[in-house]
C-alpha cells in the first residue's frame, strides 16, 4: 500500500490534501516503487497501477500538469487555453475552487507547495523549482487563488534542502538583482558555487504576497533516498506527487 504524508497545518476541514512518497507501489527500479510520473522512463503499466492504488484516496482523478519551470497557473475546471483541449496542460500551478477537483504537482528535488484560504473556498498546488521560483510561479499562484495573502495559508512539501542544494553563483545573481534579501538564503560553497536554500526562498516570496501562515518545509528529498526520489541524487527516478482538494460542504 502507498504510503502518504498528511500535511500538518491550521487548513479548515473542507481542505484535503496528501503527499506520496516512494514507498508502497509497484515500479522497478530505479522508479522504485510508488513512481507516479508516466514522463521519466518508467513502464506505463506500471504508473498506471500505481495511479490506480491512488485512486481509492482521492474523490476524483487528478489533473496532471506537464510541468516546464514556469509561472502558468491552470485555473479548473480546466480552461480551454491550454496547448491541448483535453490536456496535459503545460502548467506549474493550479487553482481551484470546485469541490471534489484535485490539484495536484510532481516533484522529485523541486519544492512543491500547497495553498488553500482561511474560509476553506479555494485550494491551489505549484511546483517551485529554482526556475520558476525566480520567474514568479508562487506570486502567480497568489494572484489566481483571488483571496488577500493575509487570508490564505501554504504547506511546503519535501525538496532538497540547502545542505545538499549546490548552485552556480549566476542562480545566485538572479535572486539577488529580484531582491537583495535572497543573499541570506544562499551561503559560499565551492569556488565559484553556492548551497542554496529553496525552501527559505520560497518563505520569502510568499512573506512579501502578505502570507503569515507557512508550515511545512521539512524533508530532504536528497537525503532521504528511502522516502523521496531525488533527480539530483539519482538522475533516473521517479517521482512523487503533492494533492490538495476541497470536499463538500
Amino acid at each position: 500500500m502507498p504510503e502518504f504524508i498528511v500535511p500538518e497545518w491550521p487548513a479548515p476541514r473542507r481542505v484535503r490534501c496528501l503527499q506520496t512518497t516512494r514507498q508502497g507501489g509497484v515500479s522497478l527500479p530505479p522508479y522504485d516503487s510508488f513512481n507516479l510520473g508516466d514522463h521519466v522512463g518508467d513502464a506505463a503499466e506500471a504508473v498506471a497501477a500505481n495511479r490506480a492504488l491512488l485512486a481509492p484516496h482521492l474523490p476524483g482523478t487528478p489533473v496532471w500538469l506537464a510541468q516546464v519551470h514556469g509561472t502558468r497557473v491552470l485555473e479548473l475546471p480546466a480552461d480551454k487555453e491550454g496547448p491541448r483541449e483535453e490536456g496535459p496542460w503545460e502548467a506549474d500551478g493550479v487553482v481551484s475552487r470546485s469541490p471534489g477537483q484535485v490539484c495536484a504537482v510532481m516533484t522529485a528535488d523541486c519544492l512543491p507547495v500547497l495553498f488553500c484560504d482561511r474560509a476553506g473556498t479555494v485550494v491551489a498546488a505549484a511546483h517551485a523549482g529554482w526556475r520558476g521560483l525566480l520567474a514568479g510561479i508562487l506570486e502567480n499562484t497568489v494572484t489566481a487563488m483571488g483571496i488577500a495573502g493575509a487570508e490564505i495559508l501554504a504547506w511546503l512539501g519535501p525538496a532538497i534542502g540547502a545542505e545538499a542544494f549546490e548552485v552556480g553563483a549566476e542562480v545566485r545573481a538572479a535572486f539577488l538583482a529580484r531582491d537583495a534579501a535572497s543573499a541570506s538564503c544562499f551561503w559560499a560553497g565551492a569556488a565559484g558555487r553556492y548551497w542554496a536554500d529553496l525552501q527559505g526562498l520560497a518563505r520569502q516570496r510568499l512573506a512579501a504576497c502578505g502570507l503569515q501562515s507557512v508550515q511545512g518545509g521539512s524533508g530532504c528529498t536528497y537525503r532521504d533516498s528511502e522516502a523521496f526520489f531525488s533527480y539530483r541524487r539519482d538522475g533516473r527516478t521517479g517521482r512523487m506527487a503533492s494533492l490538495i482538494w476541497l470536499e463538500d460542504v
